[in-house]
């Protein structure tokens, strides 16, 4: 048996893609590219081939089961763990490490987000299997870097010497610190420097190094699975998990761990990568015309029109003229129609 396992983070409301992605339905369950496949289909399909079915896990909310269940159906239906409340992403991570412990106590995990684009996947895989032999084999926190392309505020940034890499691997480097979304000054400052990289917060470790690093930084998160080791893979796991959920501190992984943890290391990547969080990075993901406009769905007529999104799901045809720098997304028979640059307050329309 192979000691590589995933875990698919799954529970995010994901509802920046109104009105097709809404709390019911999150963007990780749609077809948001247009290739057929959902982007947690997509996210599972990108490591066939490095780590076995039988070892990826979802994590996700008690509403989104089924749609795991529907859209993932060669996930064993007991690696599908259900988060009765959201808590971020720390809580998250330590119940699929303590899970998995109880299955395989030498696992080699990777945790990935279910939402995230990657366009060249060859190289993707070659990266991960790069850092899971180095975590495999050592102590360290391993997470994935993106080098960026331009100074994107979006993003949260990992701090790296890459003049020096890992003597056990080539390619993995130390992290000095990781910083929050900048403003648009320290965004480009972080680009032109040449050490600093995209956090796109996925994540490799084997399984005692993470929970050894609970244990010690969010003992009382690590604690409250670990009781529960007894009764993993039984019908007292979820009920159990219910009782504990809501006293957990809401906290991210980055906060919990990361930024406190000695030996945490970066790979860096240069392959095309997207959090996918804005229509504006959506369109960004798509082959645009001549003047940088985008359609998902019906075929799409654009006239006198520049750097626009047009994504339909039920319409025959459409045609659109003097639009410039906006969004048009029609989902069971509501029409958006909004500038690119407000779409930040489609959220107060719905």
């Amino acid at each position: 048996m192979t000691n590589q396992h995933l875990v698919i983070m799954a529970g995010g409301i994901g509802s920046r893609f109104w009105p097709l992605s809404d709390e019911k339905t999150p963007k990780q369950f749609l077809d948001i590219l247009g290739t057929g496949r959902t982007l947690i289909q997509l996210t599972l399909a990108r490591f066939e081939g490095i780590i076995p079915i039988e070892n990826v896990w979802v994590v996700t909310s008690e509403e989104y089961t089924d749609l795991v269940r529907q859209q993932l159906p060669e996930v064993l239906p007991s690696h599908i763990l259900s988060e009765p409340e959201r808590r971020n992403t720390a809580p998250c991570i330590c119940y699929a490490s303590w899970r998995i412990k109880k299955e395989n106590p030498r696992a080699n995990i990777v945790v990935a987000p279910s939402d995230h684009i990657i366009a060249d996947i060859p190289a993707f895989q070659a990266c991960m299997e790069g850092a899971m032999e180095f975590s495999a084999e050592t102590d360290a926190i391993v997470t994935l870097g993106i080098r960026p392309t331009h100074p994107e505020t979006g993003y949260g940034y990992i701090k790296a010497d890459l003049s020096y890499s890992s003597s056990r691997l080539h390619g993995i480097f130390r992290v000095d610190e990781f910083t929050e979304k900048p403003d648009a000054e320290r965004a480009e400052t972080f680009v032109k420097t040449g050490n600093y990289l995209w956090n796109s917060g996925i994540f490799i470790w084997n399984v005692n190094t993470i929970i050894n690093a609970f244990r010690v930084y969010c003992p009382k998160i690590s604690q409250a699975f670990e009781r529960m080791m007894p009764i993993y893979g039984t019908d007292k796991e979820q009920a159990a998990i219910k009782q504990v959920y809501d006293k957990l501190e809401s906290i991210s992984i980055d906060y919990a761990i990361l930024e406190k943890a000695e030996e945490v290391f970066v790979c860096p990547a240069n392959f095309p990568w997207s959090d996918l969080g804005t229509w504006g990075s959506l369109r960004n993901q798509l082959s645009t015309d001549a003047y940088g406009n985008a359609a998902v769905g019906a075929p799409t007529d654009f006239h006198e029109t520049h750097h626009s999104i047009v994504h339909t799901q039920t319409l025959q045809r459409v045609v659109v003229q003097g639009l410039d720098g906006c969004i048009v997304a029609e989902h069971n028979g509501t029409l958006l129609i909004c500038k690119l640059s407000e779409e930040q307050r489609i959220r107060l329309f719905h």
